[in-house]
């Protein structure tokens, strides 16, 4: 999401555009394809939630919007958010720049509260988007997307988690990449399934979500990814326009897949969070 968009989602009434969006949101309760059946919804503000989610180890959920970045990054050009990660009690999150920048930034949060920066220049093809932060289940891997049509999946050593990274921040370089066997468009978010598998949401004309297999756990090499389409997101709501997919989490404890759809006009200020169970 844009700067202007905050500014026009911070101009609305809150009362009106709750009622609108109380009145316009359903939740759908048919059974998705490839193994998933719907079970319910529920919404988050968009301005501290509608560009991702973690489940923390309590259940709880972890939200990032454009209102989640804190001032000392904005100053410093940091001025979008991507869906973030939680592994081990650490908090992994995804920034980005203006147009012009030539970097992008992962940030880790230990448990009791420190934060560290990592910077990766950005390498010779990459753009400057920084979509989401994914970590393996291993936590020595950070998977991370562009935008636009992409053939692949960037990898990362995992920062802080992963020993081959500096201790309190620093600069990070590029570990071997998932390369896509389909192309896939948009991509807003990740997040691991197992080991050797992850569920993506992607903000193409149909909101698809899709499945990435891999031959085995992440290990920092080259490897290919195969990309099975699940399910599209429902679009429902009052207001009229366009949707914008954003944020995706799968918590393992509870074995429920949440993925998130921003709704159109003013009802956007309220993001809606789609649940999923699998269905074996």
């Amino acid at each position: 999401m844009t700067a202007h968009a905050l500014l026009s989602r911070a101009a609305l009434t809150l009362a009106a555009a709750a009622a609108l969006v109380a009145a316009g949101t359903t939740a759908s309760h048919a059974a998705a394809p490839a193994g998933w059946t719907a079970a319910g919804s529920s919404t988050v503000d968009s301005l501290t939630g509608g560009e991702g989610i973690a489940t923390r180890a309590d259940g709880s959920l972890l939200t990032r919007g454009l209102g989640s970045v804190p001032l000392r990054l904005r100053v410093q050009g940091w001025n979008h958010v991507g869906d973030p990660d939680i592994a081990g009690g650490y908090v992994f999150d995804a920034y980005q720049g203006g147009d012009s920048a030539t970097s992008k930034m992962f940030e880790v949060t230990t448990p009791s509260g420190q934060s560290y920066d990592y910077t990766h220049p950005l390498d010779a093809g990459e753009m400057l988007n920084n979509s989401f932060a994914t970590v393996s289940p291993d936590a020595q891997w950070l998977v991370a997307g562009e935008w636009g049509q992409m053939d692949r999946l960037q990898v990362f050593p995992a920062p802080l988690t992963n020993p081959a990274t500096p201790s309190t921040g620093g600069t990070l370089a590029q570990a071997g990449q998932i390369t896509l066997d389909t192309a896939v468009d948009d991509v807003q978010g990740c997040d691991f399934t197992g080991p050797t598998s992850l569920v993506c949401a992607s903000d193409d004309a149909t909101k698809d979500v899709f499945e990435v297999d891999l031959p085995h756990a992440l290990d920092g090499t080259p490897v290919t990814g195969h990309v099975t389409g699940l399910f599209q997101l429902p679009q429902q709501s009052l207001c009229s326009g366009t949707f914008e997919t954003e944020g995706v989490d799968y918590d393992t404890a509870a074995k429920v897949l949440r993925v998130e759809i921003v709704p159109p006009s003013v009802c956007e200020v309220a993001t809606t969070v789609y649940s999923y169970r699998p269905t074996s």
